[in-house]
């Protein structure tokens, strides 16, 4: 990567070539900002799940809290996956601020960045993919519980 102060361009045309450059990752870490926004949304309705179950467990008949405890462990697992969304799309924000971070740092020091710059970047989208499969892998255990759900309750109210 050349040095960009050595150019002809003019110092401040310089500036705004870098700060134009440091857009396209600041625009990933919007993105993926919304995505944690997503997530937690997404964690905090496991969570009422959660207390729910636990006040119908409360006086519920063996058989019931038998149902019950089944649905807690699908909630364990989809918040574990939640888990893995979460860290995933934090090490992509973090690998985001870090490409950036290297862009104006490699501005100054003119050595090897775009190497740099390529791997926080790819780490960055790698992990954004990995933590929307993992939300997709929560969203579609969410609509395999509830349609289980649904099919016991319309089991149990033609058998009663």
């Amino acid at each position: 990567m050349p040095n960009i102060f050595s150019t002809t361009a003019a110092p401040l045309d310089t500036v705004a070539h870098i700060i134009q450059l440091a857009l396209t990752p600041i625009f990933l870490l919007s993105g993926i900002g919304a995505l944690l926004n997503v997530f937690a949304t997404r964690l905090a309705r496991v969570g009422d799940r959660v207390d729910q179950i636990t006040k119908e467990m409360e006086g519920a008949e063996p058989e019931r809290i038998a149902v019950l405890a089944l649905q807690m462990a699908e909630l364990r697992r989809r918040s574990v996956t939640l888990d893995i969304a979460v860290v995933l799309a934090a090490l992509a924000a973090a690998a985001t601020c870090t490409t950036v971070l290297t862009l104006f740092v490699g501005a100054l020091v003119n050595k090897a960045v775009a190497a740099a710059l390529f791997a926080t970047f790819a780490l960055a989208v790698v992990c954004t993919i990995g933590a929307i499969m993992a939300y997709t892998v929560e969203m579609l255990m969410t609509g395999v519980g509830l349609r289980a759900e649904v099919a016991a309750r319309r089991k149990s109210r033609g058998s009663g």
